[in-house]
């Protein structure tokens, strides 16, 4: 995925856990759902645990600075489980919290399922972002990961 704030483009995403993995086709399988449809690409809510095997690579492309809507990370939280929606600001407000600044060519990594939130850039610098998800096997048949290409 690649993340492309601007001054025209200038999101807020509150906290929360990113849930969701793409898949090639549905197949009902017990514990993953419910299913949705992002940019046309299919996808469903996995069990706790594919999540926890999975990681996060965050490339920057672009300097960031408190100022220009770093991820903000609540150290620890992925060991929570999941956490609900409704509860998540709170329980990251209960966490050791952490800003995620970077420069040009840095990468930050971590475990997927942590609580992580963005706030609106302060200034008009673009602030982009590719983001890499790497599972650590293969989903239960016959489920597949949708990868590159796909």
């Amino acid at each position: 995925m690649l993340f492309d704030k601007s001054a025209d483009a200038n999101w807020i995403v509150a906290w929360h856990q990113d849930r969701t993995i793409p898949v090639r086709e549905r197949h009902e399988t017990p514990g993953f759902g419910p299913w949705s449809t992002k940019a046309g690409v299919l996808h469903v809510v996995p069990p706790i645990s594919v999540l926890e095997g999975m990681a996060t690579l965050r490339l920057h492309l672009d300097p960031v600075d408190a100022e220009n809507a770093p991820l903000i990370v609540c150290k620890g939280s992925h060991l929570a489980g999941y956490v609900p929606a409704d509860i998540a600001a709170k329980r990251a407000a209960d966490g050791q919290i952490m800003v995620c600044e970077a420069d040009t060519g840095d990468v930050w990594a971590y475990v997927t399922p942590i609580l992580h939130m963005s706030a609106r850039s302060v200034g008009d610098r673009r602030r982009r972002v590719l983001q890499i998800d790497y599972a650590a096997g293969p989903l239960p048949a016959p489920l597949e990961w949708r990868g590159i290409g796909d």
